[in-house]
């Protein structure tokens, strides 16, 4: 199995700290690395500056029959902003999963179209979203992995867009999503014949805008004050307060870097809302 989940850090680069973390020596953890390597538990792709890791998105630290492995990858799931899947049985974890699952398909089918703030986001709040003050999410918006879904203050979501949290999606303060954007936090490894799932976490940090019809993918940080404009896809980085749009989201303009604002989505189109 390699579904996987990327992680922030560079596991060899880092060996040294993490070693040390765990309390043991930096041999024994370069063992213990190449172990899970081998076992589908931690991955490795690319070379140079461009290698990233990643460990499997399945809560499989149950299985992992190597004592240290098993310690590191309980460690290294902390890393990730979101819950792993669970492995799937009789078990406490499979029936939370399966109730959050249908708690979000209500939501998604039946009280994202409900005339009223208040009750989607007391919906989404006891489905484990942490949502701040003021800010909201319009109707007609679906949102996947409810429970990894972090907003911060007087941001807003417009109507219509997908809002996948499933591997950890952070929304700052004052942040502006206009309507039919995707966020999509996951793929596949399209030179598997499995069709492996990859995913990561998206980060959009205080005072960005993203306009209409943009698409964020997975492992998107956008950073503060940053816009993606219209029909944009972006899956990368995206420095604090650049504008970036068209093919390849291509750097276009810079925004002030004295923002202060308020978004106050909560205030409009407060009829029927």
């Amino acid at each position: 199995m390699k579904h996987r989940v990327a992680i922030p850090l560079d596991l060899r680069a880092e060996l040294a700290q993490e070693a040390q973390a765990l309390g043991v020596d930096e041999v024994q953890l370069e063992e213990a690395l190449a172990w899970m390597l081998a076992n589908d538990v931690a991955f490795e792709e690319g070379e140079g500056l461009a290698r990233r890791y990643s460990i499997c998105s399945v809560d499989i630290e149950p299985r992992i029959g190597h004592p240290l492995a098993r310690r590191w990858f309980a460690r290294l799931k902390g890393q990730v902003p979101a819950s792993l899947v669970p492995l799937y049985g009789y078990n406490l974890a499979t029936l939370r999963d399966r109730a959050l699952r249908v708690w979000e398909q209500l939501y998604n089918i039946i009280i994202n179209k409900i005339p009223s703030h208040n009750l989607r986001l007391a919906w989404l709040r006891l489905g484990g979203a942490k949502i701040g003050k003021g800010s909201s999410i319009w109707r007609n918006t679906e949102v996947l992995g409810i429970e990894n879904l972090r907003m911060g203050e007087d941001s807003v979501i417009a109507w219509h867009c997908q809002v996948d949290a499933r591997a950890g999606l952070i929304i700052g303060d004052h942040v502006a999503i206009a309507s039919h954007v995707l966020i999509i936090a996951g793929s596949h490894d399209l030179a598997a014949p499995e069709f492996w799932s990859v995913s990561a976490p998206i980060r959009i940090d205080d005072y960005a805008w993203i306009a209409s019809r943009a698409l964020v993918g997975h492992g998107s940080h956008i950073g503060r004050g940053a816009v993606v404009t219209a029909n944009t896809v972006v899956a990368k980085v995206v420095p604090p307060y650049k504008i970036v749009g068209g093919s390849g989201a291509k750097v276009m303009g810079e925004r002030p870097h004295e923002l202060n604002y308020r978004v106050g989505g909560k205030g409009l189109f407060t009829f029927l809302h």
